[in-house]
């Protein structure tokens, strides 16, 4: 029996072995010229992203485990880094919400494309109270509350039509009541215990340093192998 000369696999690893990164010049990062804190060199490193032109610089990937400790991840988008830790936002009620009471633990990932940088960080995560919470959606755009009240996220859809229903309600109700409850929705914070800084290197002598740690407790530093 003759072979099939088309092997979709093939095309595809063709393709994906063709893909390039960091086809432009990297920034320098010197490791010992840093904060003695983590959060600084973050706050200096977004700035620096959004100069460069990173598309959607504040989105992170969380990662959280299930009651089984399988693990889950997603991509969110960072609403504050403050002295309490990194912060984002979702339905107590959604996956991730039920993973976080079960395990309050949690990883973010960022990756800036454009200058080769990669911040990972590692924590406890705690839930803020409801005012918090509402606070925070109240603040955001008219999209952000209509997402929110159209709510049940994660659960299965029985239709894009039922999806289409709801969302036109939750979007008139989001323009006519700007301030609608939504009690689900929680704030919540990951207070670091490791966040690691990654510059790439196109000779592939990544630099990685790693502040271990937490507030309160002091910071160490350490450069890890690429």
């Amino acid at each position: 029996m003759d072979q099939d000369l088309h092997d979709p696999g093939r095309d595809f690893r063709a393709l994906l072995r063709s893909q390039r990164v960091w086809d432009t010049t990297l920034p320098a990062f010197d490791p010992t010229d840093v904060p003695d804190a983590p959060l600084a060199l973050f706050h200096r490193w977004f700035v620096e992203a959004c100069t460069a032109g990173q598309p959607e610089p504040h989105t992170m990937s969380l990662a959280t485990v299930d009651e089984r400790a399988r693990p889950d991840v997603r991509t969110v988008m960072l609403h504050d880094a403050d002295a309490e830790g990194w912060h984002f936002a979702t339905h107590s009620t959604s996956a991730k919400g039920r993973q976080l009471a079960v395990t309050p633990e949690a990883a973010l990932g960022f990756y800036w494309s454009v200058q080769g940088r990669q911040v990972r960080v590692r924590g406890t995560v705690t839930a803020t109270d409801s005012a918090q919470g509402l606070a925070d959606l109240h603040a955001r755009s008219t999209g952000a509350l209509a997402a929110a009240l159209t709510g049940r996220q994660s659960e299965v859809l029985g239709s894009l039509a039922e999806l289409d229903r709801v969302s036109r309600a939750a979007w008139e109700r989001a323009r006519t009541e700007p301030d609608a409850p939504v009690p689900s929705w929680t704030r919540y914070v990951v207070a670091p215990r490791e966040v690691e800084f990654f510059q790439g290197d196109a000779e592939r002598r990544h630099v990685r340093l790693r502040y271990r740690g937490g507030p309160g407790r002091g910071w160490q530093r350490e450069l890890l192998w690429p």
